[in-house]
């Protein structure tokens, strides 16, 4: 049997080539009503239009039964049903063989796209910190996990604008978002050279006010290129100032001067440049019309432009109840620690906040529940933001400080546990060959419906569902470990375990491509 780690794109390559030629039929079941019975669903539709009614020939489904291969998971059996071909894996072989490989799960894999370069730009940054709307600070959180996630694959990020502000610098440390510094503007003297050739003939000697340079008419690149789609039909003319130059210097200047330790990938490369590269702004809905002005302007006046420029457009930011969102960033961020301070102080009595100790426990836990709120909804989506007091509750499930301030605790009981594991006041985990993987059951739904990253390459849409991760390095399981319990008991072993979701203790979710 093949030794390699499981993954879910391979057992989905090896289902769809044991059917024949043809087009990809199988998909992953994330239902948990449906993963207690399949785990991978041939759709009765897709089936039909590959084989006659449907039926699926005797031979394929013993093939399909008997599959293995590199990283393919093993499979217990497949059969007809009504919604088409179900397929279950053999669960038990499963769980043996991730919890006999940790650490083969807990690295990540040799990312597919390594070398890939993206240049990530966020407009927001532009601004001070008090000129910061709620809807400009989702874009920033966007970037920054955006960047993370793509720098976990092995791409290459170079982040733009680099901040010249220092009030924003201090609050970018505060919100613990990693963004580059600089101290000069990069040079736009070419592009004003050819910005002032194009407008030589538009502006009819008019005289224009300080730093406007005059006027382009962008409706006509767009034509000539045919690339209306997407653009909003109202673009026509482009009003061409020393500050939107300044921009597109930047922009040209990040893109054709990657630092040399940027990446492994990159050293030596001769493709630096707009070839290979992706650029990706990240803007709120009220910025996305001067974003795209800001896109053409940038392939009128410079020939060798990126033409692969994509637009991540962030939806607007509301305040439950109350028209506040002329809230600033800064009011917002001291608003919810204000509110984690009290929600400590509800619980467990006294002012902690006055206490250093708990001083940068509380920036964290700010931190983190802004980021919760900011990123748990799809960022096209219009999000609604709940500020009033009841919104502080560490009872309830909805709001981003129930769910940070109990993860703070969860981390409490795993730093207990690993102290007590040192001190030798646990037995010693017997090895994974003795378990009986057999008693897990209602373990498994969840495990396969939530660990498991989309396999396929490239920038995915922002409103698919991925696996997100909003506090750095901490892996949070489930609370409940009886199904663990019973696993190490010795005896007999009642059956209906808890629902653990036992892979986010095997495996993180930053891990790439795999199978249960």
């Amino acid at each position: 049997m093949a030794t390699r780690r499981l993954g879910v794109g391979e057992t989905l390559g090896a289902l769809n080539a044991a059917l024949g030629p043809g087009g990809p039929v199988w998909i992953k079941e994330t239902r948990t009503r449906h993963l207690r019975s399949r785990d991978f669903l041939a759709p009765h539709r897709a089936l039909q239009a590959r084989f006659d009614d449907g039926q699926v020939p005797e031979h394929l489904l013993h093939g399909l039964a008997c599959v293995q291969g590199p990283g393919v998971a093993p499979v217990l059996r497949c059969a007809p049903t009504p919604a088409g071909l179900s397929l279950q894996l053999q669960r038990s072989a499963v769980f043996e063989r991730v919890l006999s490989a940790v650490a083969a799960y807990a690295t990540p894999a040799s990312p597919a796209s390594l070398g890939q370069r993206v240049l990530l730009h966020c407009p927001a940054l532009r601004s001070s910190p008090c000129a910061l709307r709620l809807s400009q600070l989702r874009t920033v959180l966007v970037a920054d996990h955006l960047a993370r996630a793509l720098r976990a694959h092995g791409v290459c990020v170079r982040l733009v604008p680099a901040v010249r502000d220092p009030h924003m610098l201090t609050f970018l440390q505060q919100l613990r978002v990693d963004w580059p510094a600089a101290s000069e503007r990069a040079s736009s003297h070419t592009l004003r050279s050819h910005a002032l050739e194009e407008l030589t003939s538009a502006n009819d000697g008019r005289t224009l006010s300080p730093g406007i340079l005059g006027r382009l008419c962008l409706k006509e690149l767009v034509e000539e290129q045919g690339r209306t789609a997407g653009y909003d039909p109202n673009l026509d003319n482009c009003l061409v100032t020393e500050d939107l130059l300044s921009v597109l210097a930047e922009l040209q200047e990040a893109l054709w001067h990657w630092p040399e330790d940027s990446h492994p990938g990159l050293a030596g490369a001769s493709d630096t440049g707009t070839g290979g590269c992706l650029v990706v702004h990240v803007v709120s809905c009220e910025e996305e019309f001067q974003q795209q002005k800001l896109d053409l302007l940038w392939q009128k006046l410079v020939d060798k432009a990126p033409l692969r420029q994509k637009h991540l457009i962030c939806g607007p930011v509301k305040v439950a109840g109350a028209p506040g969102t002329l809230m600033t960033a800064p009011e917002y961020y001291e608003f919810r620690h204000a509110q984690v301070c009290k929600a400590s102080a509800l619980k467990h009595g006294g002012d902690l906040a006055q206490d250093p100790a708990w001083t940068e426990i509380f920036g964290v836990l700010s931190v983190a529940t802004i980021k919760f709120e900011m990123l748990s909804t799809a960022p096209q989506s219009q999000l609604f933001l709940a500020l009033a007091d009841s919104s502080i509750s560490t009872k309830g499930t909805k709001s981003g400080t129930f769910v940070m301030y109990n993860c703070a605790r969860l981390a409490t009981l795993f730093e207990s546990y690993k102290c007590s594991m040192e001190q030798g006041l646990y037995p010693t985990f017997p090895p994974v060959s003795s378990l009986d993987f057999s008693l897990l059951h209602d373990e498994y739904p969840p495990l396969s419906g939530s660990a498991e990253p989309d396999s396929s390459a490239g920038l995915h849409s922002p409103g698919a569902p991925h696996c997100c991760t909003h506090r750095d390095d901490m892996q949070v399981p489930g609370t409940a470990q009886h199904g663990f319990q019973l696993l190490l008991q010795p005896g007999t072993h009642p059956g209906g375990a808890s629902t653990t979701p036992l892979w986010s203790d095997v495996r993180p979710p930053a891990a790439s491509e795999s199978c249960a």
